[in-house]
């Protein structure tokens, strides 16, 4: 699978390890040592996927994240010598889709990033905008309005939210969805699942007791309960 791959890093000795590996599965790296050089690569080259360290001088990478995800829906990676839970949590909250501890196999970094490029975009032939009583999702432009009012979902609840709204009364176990929002290493995300679930939720005023749009069943999973309008 070829792509174009941007990392962000100041770690020289390891883009260079990089380069030459991804070079075996037709990757292209294009390396940026800062802040500065990765957003203007980011802007000029139109890579399909950013690999991001944490640890980077004039700005840590969870700022540079949420700055980027603020316009740019580009699959993020997050780097970090550092695999604390929280660390984690955080970088999947932001709106990184992925995040790997260092040191890590260059092999499992590769699997990671052909599972982000394997995912299927949205077709020209789905429609636009899909309606749902009391809420609308533009699936094409990442949109999200519940009752007239445009709700600020991170990428990963946005996708979330479109897979299960996508397929309306299907029953997600929470296996499926972890696989379906990961591909791989699911035990990392299991509890951050849980999290993105409850962010999810609180954004959509969604009581789980009475939930209008997802709702819980009980050692069965979740289901979208909404019914397409449109």
């Amino acid at each position: 699978m070829k792509g174009k791959v941007l990392i962000i890093d100041d770690d020289e000795a390891l883009c260079e390890r990089l380069t030459g590996y991804f070079a075996q599965y037709d990757l292209e790296l294009i390396v940026a040592h800062s802040p500065t050089e990765g957003r203007m690569k980011l802007s000029s080259m139109s890579p399909d996927l950013l690999l991001l360290d944490v640890m980077l001088p004039e700005t840590d990478g969870f700022s540079l994240c949420k700055e980027i995800r603020a316009d740019n829906e580009i699959p993020i990676i997050m780097l970090t010598a550092r695999g604390e839970l929280t660390d984690k949590v955080l970088g999947l909250e932001i709106g990184a889709d992925d995040y790997l501890a260092k040191p890590f196999e260059p092999r499992e970094l590769v699997a990671r990033i052909q599972v982000l490029l394997r995912r299927k975009p949205v077709t020209d032939s789905e429609p636009d905008v899909w309606h749902y009583e009391h809420l609308t999702i533009h699936p094409k432009h990442h949109k999200v309005i519940l009752d007239g009012e445009e709700l600020n979902l991170t990428g990963m609840e946005f996708r979330l939210l479109t897979l299960l709204a996508g397929q309306p009364g299907r029953v997600f176990n929470r296996d499926e969805l972890l696989n379906e929002l990961k591909g791989i290493d699911a035990d990392v995300y299991s509890r951050s699942i849980d999290i993105l679930m409850s962010r999810l939720r609180q954004k959509l005023g969604d009581n789980p007791q009475q939930a209008r749009f997802i709702k819980t069943l009980r050692n069965a999973g979740y289901t979208f309960a909404a019914k397409r309008t449109g």
